[in-house]
C-alpha cells in the first residue's frame, strides 16, 4: 500500500501532468480523462486518480459529468471574461509589488524571449502556445511566492483553454512584442510601467477572442474523422459586464 506521502505525490504528479498538457496545448477543452486509463498510465488505483481529479475540479481545470466521467473544462464566454479580469489583477499586482530584477532573473526572461523568437521562426505553434503562457509564469516564479505561482499557473492554463475555443487567429508576433515591452520596463526598474504594460498586453489578447460564438461540441469527433470544422456558429449573447477604466 502507498503511504500518505506517496499518495499525495502521486496525486500531484497526475495534476501536474494534466496541467502541463493543457499549457502546451496537447490536451484540449472537452477532452475526456478516463479514470481507468489514467490509473493504468500512472500505475495507481482509480481512487488515487479520482482524488487528483477532485483537486483539479476545485482549481477550475476539469469537471465531472454524471455517468460519463471527467472532462477538461470548456470555459463559457462569461468565464473567459472573469479569467482575464483575474489575470489583470494578479499580474499587475505582482509587478507593482516587485522592487528589482536580479541578474539571474534578467537572464531567465531574456533566454525565454529568445526561445519565443526561435519558435516563431520555426513556425512551431504548439511550442509557441506553451512559451507565450510560460512567460507570465516565469515572472511569477521570480517573486518566489508559491501561492502566486500556483494561482497564475492555473489562470494561464484556463487562458489557453479559452484561446483554443475562441481565438480565431494566433498573433504570436504581437504577444511577443508585448512580452518584450514588459521585460524592458522591468529591466529599467519601472515596475509600475511594467504592470500597465501587462494589463495592456492582456487586453490585446482578450480582444483577439470571438466570444460571440459557441464552441462546437463535436470538434474532437470531427478531427478524429478528418472532417472540416463547423462553419456555422450559434450566436452567444455577450455578457453585459462593465469594466472599470
Amino acid at each position: 500500500m502507498q503511504d500518505s506521502h506517496t499518495s499525495e505525490t502521486t496525486q500531484k504528479s497526475i495534476e501536474t501532468m494534466i496541467v502541463s498538457g493543457i499549457l502546451s496545448a496537447k490536451i484540449r477543452p472537452g477532452t475526456r480523462l478516463g479514470e481507468n486509463q489514467l490509473a493504468a498510465v500512472f500505475g495507481v488505483s482509480r481512487t488515487r486518480v479520482r482524488e487528483a481529479m477532485m483537486r483539479l475540479e476545485t482549481r477550475g481545470i476539469v469537471h465531472v459529468s454524471a455517468r460519463r466521467g471527467w472532462f477538461v473544462v470548456e470555459p463559457s464566454a462569461e468565464e473567459a471574461i472573469a479569467v482575464y479580469e483575474a489575470r489583470r489583477v494578479v499580474e499587475a499586482g505582482l509587478l507593482r509589488s516587485m522592487r528589482m530584477l536580479t541578474d539571474e532573473g534578467c537572464k531567465t526572461l531574456d533566454a525565454h524571449l529568445n526561445e519565443e523568437k526561435s519558435a516563431m521562426a520555426a513556425g512551431d505553434r504548439q511550442r509557441l502556445t506553451y512559451l507565450m503562457g510560460d512567460f507570465h509564469i516565469r515572472i511569477a516564479e521570480l517573486s518566489g511566492n508559491a501561492i502566486i505561482i500556483d494561482i497564475l499557473r492555473d489562470l494561464t492554463a484556463r487562458t489557453i483553454l479559452i484561446s483554443m475555443l475562441y481565438q480565431s487567429e494566433f498573433h504570436a508576433a504581437q504577444s511577443h512584442d508585448g512580452h518584450c515591452r514588459i521585460f524592458e520596463a522591468m529591466q529599467a526598474g519601472d515596475f509600475v510601467r511594467a504592470a500597465e504594460l501587462s494589463v495592456r498586453h492582456i487586453d490585446e489578447v482578450e480582444m483577439g477572442l470571438d466570444l460571440t460564438t459557441r464552441p462546437d461540441p463535436l470538434s474532437e469527433l470531427r478531427r478524429s474523422l478528418s472532417l472540416p470544422p463547423r462553419t456555422a456558429s450559434s450566436p452567444l449573447r455577450k455578457p453585459q459586464l462593465q469594466r472599470s477604466n
